[in-house]
């Protein structure tokens, strides 16, 4: 949402506290209103640049690594365990649709 032009209203109604991870985002540029644990205003259409940053989960961590393909810059993104995990063979299968992605060891 962060590169749709417009505002949007993202409402997570399971889980409080699963959109904590969206201050990560505005690091690098979006511009996201905590409304609540369970609701985020995104404004859109907004460059993001790369960060280092650190995944908290699974579902944050592939947002981040989404964030980070659209990113000006390079994003490194640390605690990758939970993404590899949840998506198997995820740098493959990024690279395979053309992202610029490695995974570096270290």
């Amino acid at each position: 949402m962060t590169q749709a032009k417009g505002r949007s209203l993202i409402h997570e109604t399971i889980f409080e506290g699963r959109l904590f991870y969206t201050d990560k985002l505005t690091l690098m540029g979006a511009d996201i209103i905590m409304c609540d644990p369970h609701r985020v205003i995104v404004e859109g259409g907004t460059k993001l640049r790369g960060k280092k940053l650190e995944s908290p989960d699974l579902r944050a961590g592939m947002a981040l690594i989404i964030a980070g393909l659209c990113a000006e810059g390079e994003t490194i993104i640390d605690n990758i365990y939970q993404i590899e995990r949840g998506y198997a063979q995820v740098v493959p299968r990024l690279k395979n649709i053309g992202a610029k992605i490695e995974k570096i060891s270290g």
